[in-house]
């Protein structure tokens, strides 16, 4: 039988330093790992924010870059139609032109409203070239409708400065038919605006669907 040798004092504390030192170990291994982790995960949240922050910067670059081609577009845009405004203002000069012109733009308002009493407003340099027009677009509406027409002209003019055309109502007033220049040229600015767009600077390259 054999017999088991107690340990002594050193034996002992050797034994129990050499656990300590152990568990020591395992907990230094935990903590270093574990330390490892947490520097990853911050330098991977950094990189992220790094990510968002350079994403945000070039995003701002862009719209920057983008709003300042529309701002200039804009501006071409306006000093085309401010030109286009300054011409309508020479359109009365040409006296035959502007009569058709009246007459074209009093019937298109008869057919618009479709009353058999109407008043229409002029610039007070426009009234013989409107009653003139009147008389005609009457005919040529009253030929087509088979209906009598009466139209009178208001004193109330359309300032002087006013491009010209005329405005033509109905029911005292209630009805309205804007005819006048810069009122057909807003019509036009609108119906065109696109074509205007492309024409200039060709399609958008935002834009993924086409007429």
């Amino acid at each position: 039988m054999t017999s088991v040798r107690p340990l002594n004092e050193d034996e002992v504390f050797n034994e129990m330093k050499k656990m300590a030192d152990e568990e020591f170990n395992i907990e230094k291994a935990k903590i270093v790992r574990q330390e490892s982790l947490n520097i990853e995960a911050v330098f991977e949240r950094k990189i992220k924010q790094a990510e968002v922050q350079k994403r945000i910067a070039q995003s701002n670059h862009v719209n920057k870059a983008r709003l300042r081609v529309l701002q200039e577009r804009q501006q071409i845009l306006d000093s085309l139609f401010e030109d286009t405004q300054q011409n309508i203002l020479s359109i009365p000069d040409d006296q035959e032109s502007y009569t058709e012109l009246m007459e074209g733009l009093i019937l298109q308002g008869l057919y618009a409203l479709m009353d058999s009493d109407v008043t229409i407003r002029v610039r007070e340099a426009d009234v013989e070239i409107a009653q003139f027009g009147s008389e005609r677009a009457s005919q040529k509406f009253q030929e087509t409708v088979k209906q009598q027409m009466n139209i009178s002209i208001s004193d109330n003019y359309l300032p002087a400065n006013s491009a010209g055309g005329v405005i033509i109502t109905s029911l005292q007033g209630k009805i309205v038919v804007d005819n006048t220049l810069e009122a057909r040229l807003e019509i036009v600015k609108e119906e065109m605006l696109p074509q205007i767009r492309y024409t200039l600077f060709g399609n958008s390259p935002s834009r993924k669907f086409f007429d």
